[in-house]
């Protein structure tokens, strides 16, 4: 017989196992159904089984992933829950490994809750820095609430006791249905147009499902809640319920005594911290009083008190010294303004403005005379630069040139003729004198070429 081909159970049960976990299609399931089998482990793994009407299969929710439910199984109860198949390898046995845990007929409340809660979110609604400090000392308190709910009652019981000297007002509204989003909306409203006559409020109601709750986290109530010009403290459900109210409160209670225990001091304590402030004072002032005493005391005793003229000694000797040098300071000064005076009048007698003016007068004369005499030779050398140019212009003047029988020759139209390669036969032209003109026409033209003369 062959017994490499037997598996033992356990690798059997392996293979299951990653079967289970390689398949794409049992990594993350979505499951809906009854729970059976639930008995409430505290601060431990949690296993139950999950049922329809055809079939059941067990289930276990690790203690990390059932703390962070927002509500309490029960037998029974109708739930939406995710997680994945696997196969217990000791045992052999399939179970289903549940991660999130949510209400049958709740799912679209809660979606409904988280979109909100992002939108609002967003605007920072929820930030801590519009959050605001709640007074000391509360001359009057503004109770939102059912009148009928044990909220007022505890409320009433617990700011009475610790601080008598707040007064409540309670402003009724429903906190339960359709009508009460409305109801508390009316409620804040009233508060806010009073909002001078109250230091801080309060909005709450017990325990509930999350259906019973969600008027707290509707969003008129809100908005309404964080427009508030008062401090506003929160006290909606057990501590483990927690409603968009609590969110944008200024202050979330767990409980209504919570509440009413962060609105108002602890008179007692606050008398017990008197009087030891007040001891704390009475021994500061008596302290500073004997410090004071002692300092006094001690001026008092001094050398100053006793004997007042040592107080000035000193200071008359330092009088007289300073009085002495301010003398030989002064002298000193004294001496050297008269020498520097001496001084001054000696240079300006040597520099006296009368000597510098006659001395200026005469080199005035004198530059005049010299402008003078230069102006004359200039004006001589120019006329007789002028005479001897007006001469050579006159030896080359073309006037000259016709008084000695010459004359020039143009055309009809006053161009000037110089050769004879301007003529032409029949051409007009006019012959300039010393003493006049005389109009002539050319009938022969004989052209000098290379020293001969041409016909």
């Amino acid at each position: 017989m062959d017994a490499s081909k037997y598996l033992t159970v356990s690798d059997l049960n392996y293979y299951l196992g990653q079967k289970f976990k390689q398949d794409p299609y049992l990594r993350k399931v979505y499951l809906q159904g009854e729970i059976s089998n639930f008995r409430l482990r505290r601060n431990a793994h949690q296993y139950f089984s999950l049922k329809d009407e055809k079939a059941k299969i067990d289930c276990i929710m690790f203690r990390s992933s059932f703390e962070k439910i927002k509500f309490k199984p029960e037998e029974g109860m109708k739930v939406y829950v995710s997680g994945y198949v696997n196969i217990y390898e000791a045992g052999g046995a399939m179970n289903f490994v549940v991660q999130t845990m949510e209400p049958a007929g709740l799912g679209a409340l809660y979606e409904q809750l988280r979109q909100l809660q992002e939108k609002l979110a967003k605007e920072g609604l929820f930030d801590q820095a519009h959050k605001k400090p709640l007074p000391h000392f509360p001359d009057r308190i503004a109770v939102v609430t059912s009148p009928s709910g044990a909220v007022v009652h505890d409320i009433m019981i617990t700011a009475n006791r610790r601080f008598p000297h707040a007064e409540i007002d309670i402003f009724p509204a429903v906190v339960q249905g359709d009508k009460a989003a409305d109801s508390l909306v009316s409620a804040m409203q009233q508060i806010e147009a009073n909002q001078d006559r109250y230091d801080v409020m309060i909005i709450g109601r017990g325990g509930g499902s999350l259906e019973d709750l969600w008027p707290f986290n509707e969003e008129k109530v809100v908005r309404q809640v964080y427009a508030m010009s008062i401090p506003v403290i929160s006290s909606v459900g057990h501590e483990t319920d927690t409603t968009l109210c609590d969110l944008v409160a200024d202050q979330r209670a767990a409980t209504p005594t919570a509440a009413a225990e962060y609105a108002t001091p602890n008179l007692p304590e606050e008398l017990a911290n008197l009087n030891q402030l007040a001891s704390r004072l009475l021994a500061a002032m008596q302290n500073a009083i004997r410090v004071r005493r002692q300092y006094l005391d001690r001026i008092a005793n001094s050398v100053v008190l006793r004997e007042p003229t040592r107080l000035y000694d000193q200071q008359s000797q330092k009088l007289d010294l300073l009085k002495n040098r301010l003398s030989r300071v002064i002298d000193n000064e004294l001496k050297q303004s008269r020498a520097s005076y001496k001084l001054a009048l000696q240079k300006l007698i040597g520099n006296s403005p009368e000597k510098r003016v006659a001395s200026y007068l005469e080199k005035r004369a004198y530059l005049s005379k010299m402008l003078t005499d230069q102006m004359q030779h200039y004006l001589a050398d120019k006329r007789n630069d002028y005479e001897k140019a007006k001469q050579r212009l006159a030896d080359i003047s073309p006037q000259k040139t016709l008084d000695r029988g010459f004359a020039y020759t143009t055309d009809e139209h006053d161009r000037m003729i110089a050769s004879s390669s301007d003529l032409s036969q029949g051409m007009k032209l006019i012959l300039h004198f010393k003493d006049g003109e005389a109009e002539v026409v050319v009938n022969e033209i004989r052209r000098n070429q290379d020293g001969r003369r041409e016909k």
